[in-house]
């Protein structure tokens, strides 16, 4: 399969990605490896890994998860299209976390010395980086206070508005028609600490209420706003305008 240009990636048609200059849009491509494809349930990063390259999502989805010894999961966060991956290892160490695809997925591979030549050539390049950095540890920090403190109607009301409002941002219709929702029972309980026996009867509490509906692999939101208000959501959870890698 050919591969794309980065000046003609389809993400860089919507208006979720900020437009790059042609110089910015030659650098990238001069640092892309080249691009893999893996399906469904592939390890993308194991945990512990030590020369893990760098990727950008540009079709699919994915989660970064921690395990402990006895084989339980924490999902840290969930990845989509645009997302930038790995910049989260130090040079050199092993990752503290693993990366596993929940669907099938198209990536951007860049070896890791990327970022410095980001840094060196563009510092504009490197402000993106730290950018997307600082975005994904503020949806870290949303899923902890979750965890923390949210109860568990509360913790899948945010969940539900996030995922789709990120997904919603990535299709023309702006999700009119639903989103896609890979996730499993499981991946929900996983990501927000809770069993799976109380996930699915929350899940059907919420779509008794009117707020959701989850058909197939597609998800609908009924009232978004009851979904916000039950969230305590600060904001609409629309993503702002970002870079792409």
């Amino acid at each position: 399969m050919d591969e794309i240009r980065c000046s003609a990636c389809p993400l860089r048609q919507l208006p979720l990605f900020i437009a790059q200059t042609g110089d910015e849009l030659a650098l990238v491509q001069s640092l892309k490896h080249r691009e893999i494809h893996l399906r469904a349930g592939e390890t993308l990063i194991h945990e512990g890994q030590t020369d893990a390259p760098l990727f950008t999502l540009r079709a699919g989805w994915a989660f970064r998860y921690k395990t402990l010894s006895d084989g339980r999961r924490q999902i840290l966060t969930f990845l989509l299209a645009g997302d930038f991956i790995g910049v989260q290892q130090k040079m050199g160490d092993a990752s503290a976390h693993g990366v596993q695809m929940l669907t099938d997925g198209q990536l951007c591979l860049f070896s890791r010395n990327a970022l410095w030549e980001l840094h060196r050539q563009s510092p504009a390049m490197g402000f993106n980086i730290t950018w997307l950095t600082a975005h994904e540890e503020s949806l870290v920090d949303d899923t902890l206070l979750s965890v923390g403190r949210r109860s568990a109607e509360e913790r899948i009301a945010m969940l539900l508005i996030i995922l789709f409002k990120r997904a919603a941002a990535l299709q023309a219709d702006g999700g009119k028609a639903g989103v896609p929702f890979p996730l499993t029972q499981q991946h929900i309980a996983d990501g927000l600490g809770l069993s799976l026996v109380h996930t699915n009867k929350t899940l059907r509490k919420l779509e008794r209420q009117g707020l959701h509906h989850i058909e197939g692999t597609t998800l609908h939101l009924r009232d978004p706003k009851a979904l916000a208000r039950l969230a305590d959501l600060y904001g609409d959870g629309k993503p702002a305008p970002r870079p792409l890698i």
